[in-house]
């Protein structure tokens, strides 16, 4: 494919060059004419692993050449690769002003252009962007909507410094985003030979993926770090317990507690997560990640208190009371929480548990049941229909598989779903996601 990569930084010179090996025609456009000439002589304007042989190779076959004008890249390429810088300004936000210049010079471009273009940015930007930035910048510089063969696309990279030319042979993965299956399927054909899980999204997706690969990398390194600190101050070899700890793919390193919903509960995680903080704040040691965890949770709870109250409905069915499915535990159960917080802003409440509901009579949880929350206990109900019949708003709580089809079913009510029982809202329903 003809490929004009705009930007010739860290992300463009490696795109290019490896672009380039990978068999394609590349022309790399820059406003800095030392990176043009730089470029032009064979070399990396930037410094990376093997990157300077993959370019002079690339310079001397053919197949990567540099220009300073975005007209000629167009004229001469068939989808552009956006990768510009995306700095911070002062207030944190990021300055888009390279990529609005470079989009408005490409619309510019477009105008003498009568053959279909595919627009793509590789550069970073927040979700949305593509919609409130590149698209209108696009048009500004075409003079009006875009036509039916101009299509826009977002392509994340997931370079690391040091080893991008590995990781793009060999990335984690290939993430397209696109608003039609063509123009994502004709951008993913650029990486055809690299084996990758290829996947094709839209676009406010694949803009998304990148800030929460990155943001999930810096939790990653302060979590260590942070467990780093208190293991050596008791005497621990952290490397040993972090090596032990990564050798977990079931629960630790995998997609397990990674699916957005509603608070985390129950006799451990709460419990022993307030048990190492103490234990560093005996040491005088300051945890700040560890410390927000908790703080970061409990404000799920109110933000479910804050979807019920903005209803104006009085009328509440709980299903499910214990912290998950399966289980009639409900220490430290967040829903015991929210239901506290409703019955004392006046709600009237009925509840339904399968699990909960044998407890009253035999469980373990039996005197909890009755010591702790007994004026929680008189609100339970054992069929799922009473509690569906009486309710203006239905909670659910927790994945029963039965909730599923009760959401379904619950024509004419509110439902606020804490665990996404469901992925397709219901017909005839006022289907409310939490965190979707």
């Amino acid at each position: 494919m003809r490929i004009a990569i705009f930007g010739l930084g860290y992300v463009g010179c490696v795109s290019a060059g490896c672009l380039a090996r990978a068999g394609h025609e590349v022309i790399g456009v820059d406003v800095n004419p030392t990176k043009l000439e730089i470029l032009g002589a064979g070399r990396s304007p930037v410094i990376e692993a093997d990157l300077d042989e993959i370019i002079a190779e690339a310079v001397r076959s053919g197949r990567l050449r540099a220009v300073g004008r975005a007209d000629e890249a167009v004229a001469a390429s068939d989808l552009a690769l956006i990768c510009v810088g995306t700095p911070s300004r002062p207030n944190s936000s990021l300055d888009l002003s390279y990529v609005t210049r470079v989009c408005t010079q490409i619309g510019e471009a477009l105008r003498e252009r009568e053959t279909p273009y595919v627009v793509c940015v590789r550069s970073t930007m927040v979700p949305g962007s593509t919609d409130e930035v590149v698209r209108p910048a696009l048009e500004e510089g075409f003079g009006g909507p875009l036509p039916p063969g101009v299509r826009i696309a977002v392509n994340p990279e997931f370079l690391r410094e040091g080893t991008a030319v590995k990781d793009f042979f060999g990335p984690p993965k290939t993430v397209v985003g696109a608003d039609d299956g063509d123009t994502a399927r004709t951008v993913a054909s650029l990486y055809d030979g690299i084996d990758a899980p290829r996947i094709l999204t839209s676009i406010r997706v694949a803009e998304m993926v990148k800030y929460v690969d990155n943001v999930f990398h810096a939790v990653k390194i302060a979590f260590a770090n942070e467990i780093g600190t208190l293991c050596r101050a008791v005497g621990v070899d952290s490397h040993e317990v972090m090596d032990i700890f990564t050798q977990d793919r079931k629960l630790n390193i995998s997609p397990a507690y990674l699916r957005p919903g509603f608070a985390f509960g129950g006799s451990c995680l709460p419990k022993d997560l307030r048990a190492i903080l103490y234990r560093g704040r005996t040491l005088d040691l300051k945890l700040p990640l560890l410390g927000s965890v908790l703080a970061s949770n409990a404000m799920q709870i109110e933000r479910a208190v804050d979807m019920i109250l903005e209803l104006g409905k009085k009328r509440l069915g709980f299903l499910g009371l214990s912290f998950k499915p399966g289980t009639d535990d409900l220490r430290e159960s967040p829903l015991v929480m929210l239901i506290e917080t409703c019955i004392g802003k006046g709600y009237d409440i009925r509840i339904f548990d399968r699990n909960v509901s044998l407890a009253r009579l035999v469980g373990a949880n039996k005197a909890y049941i009755e010591r702790e929350i007994p004026h929680i206990s008189r609100l339970m109900s054992t069929e799922l229909d009473e509690v569906m019949a009486f309710a203006e708003v239905l909670v659910v709580g927790h994945g029963d598989p039965a909730f599923a089809d009760a959401v379904r079913r619950a024509r004419g009510r509110v439902v606020i779903d804490l665990a996404r029982v469901v992925d397709t809202p219901p017909e005839g329903v006022d289907y409310r996601g939490f965190n979707w």
